[in-house]
């Protein structure tokens, strides 16, 4: 099976899958910021930057020529803003449309297979939504798909990140990956077994021979509150009084992981792509006085320490946190396998060609 990576970032969809035994061919993002981290770490990809409402036909043909349509998985993570939390606008903004140009290549490639993975609140956008519109196309398409939110710490990865993701596949009724960790099954893994082994280093320091393993500079009155902030799942309310933001005084009790520390034996909160700075976040270190470090960040994401990040640290930050984890996606390719493999009837396919010499198979 060959995949196309599309809104590939950073690469943590096609680590995945390159792990879980698919061959992915091509990764895109319009972010050419990404393209020195991909590449390097995933050099039998090629990397093509740009914005998938410009991508013609015959770009995504030339990786795929000649592959059976059978053969083929469409993955897609759009970017997520257009429907994280509560919208009050329409979703037709210029993002809005990225997961709706990408139906477009569902419904003119046909792969046999089909991923997505976004937020929860992609289905909450009300209204005939992108996501309602996409769902249209697969059915259209005789797609049968299988959705649901699931968390990626089910799946062996140390982080608690709900995320929704749905499979679809032609000729052949799809599931979800079972859970590999929870009660009953394997227990969920901690930051303490994910970032223990990292050597110490201060706030603004980085290790001279781990790569990406650099923390954020800490301002002077930020530090005084790190080091208030009782270790292993401290939070601001142990602050006294001098400490406190104006913003959380008085009453206010809302968002108490701001300036937190991650605890040892528990999964990490979900990352973000500002997951190396403690005034975003519970993304202090759990006994350190400084942020997790971008390396500890990336391990959270389950990414190799062979996979070295390119670009300015702000950069890696945002290409760690907008990453699907790695062991995610590889969970996620290793199941879509076992459903083809296990399909006792064979499809209806076709061979992917130049336009006006295509074939039904």
């Amino acid at each position: 099976m060959i995949a196309v990576d599309f809104f590939c970032g950073a690469g943590g969809l096609t680590r995945g899958l390159l792990n879980s035994g698919v061959s992915v061919v091509l990764g895109l993002d319009s972010d050419d910021r990404c393209r020195q981290t991909y590449v390097r770490n995933n050099p039998s990809v090629s990397f093509l930057t740009v914005d998938v409402r410009d991508v013609r036909y015959q770009q995504i043909l030339q990786y795929s020529k000649n592959v059976e349509s059978d053969d083929l998985l469409f993955a897609g993570c759009a970017p997520c803003q257009p429907f994280s939390q509560q919208r009050k606008r329409s979703d037709k903004g210029p993002v809005g449309t990225l997961l709706g140009s990408f139906s477009e290549f569902v419904r003119e490639f046909l792969p046999g297979q089909v991923f997505i993975e976004n937020v929860p609140g992609i289905r909450r956008v009300p209204g005939y939504s992108t996501y309602r519109r996409f769902i249209r196309t697969l059915e259209d398409c005789g797609y049968e798909y299988e959705e649901g939110i699931v968390d990626a710490k089910s799946y062996g990865v140390p982080q608690n990140r709900r995320r929704y993701i749905l499979i679809a596949m032609r000729g052949i009724t799809p599931s979800l990956p079972p859970k590999i960790c929870g009660p009953g099954l394997l227990p969920f893994r901690t930051v303490r077994e994910t970032i223990c082994q990292y050597p110490r280093i201060r706030a603004g320091q980085q290790h001279p021979s781990i790569a990406n393993h650099v923390s954020a500079d800490i301002s002077a009155i930020n530090m005084e509150r790190l080091r208030c902030t009782p270790k292993n799942g401290g939070d601001r309310r142990s602050w006294p009084a001098h400490l406190v933001l104006e913003c959380h005084s008085s009453d206010y009790h809302g968002h108490s992981d701001v300036y937190g520390r991650m605890w040892w034996d528990k999964p990490a909160p979900a990352l973000t792509g500002r997951c190396h700075s403690i005034s975003n976040g519970r993304y202090g270190h759990p006994s350190q006085d400084r942020a997790i470090s971008l390396r500890e960040a990336a391990s959270l994401q389950t990414f190799d320490d062979e996979y070295v990040f390119y670009g300015s640290n702000k950069h890696i930050a945002i290409q760690i946190g907008n990453a699907v984890p790695v062991k995610l996606a590889e969970h996620v390719g290793r199941h879509i396998l076992a459903i083809r493999n296990s399909a006792s009837t064979p499809r209806r396919s076709r061979k992917l060609h130049v336009r006006g010499t295509e074939s039904q198979g």
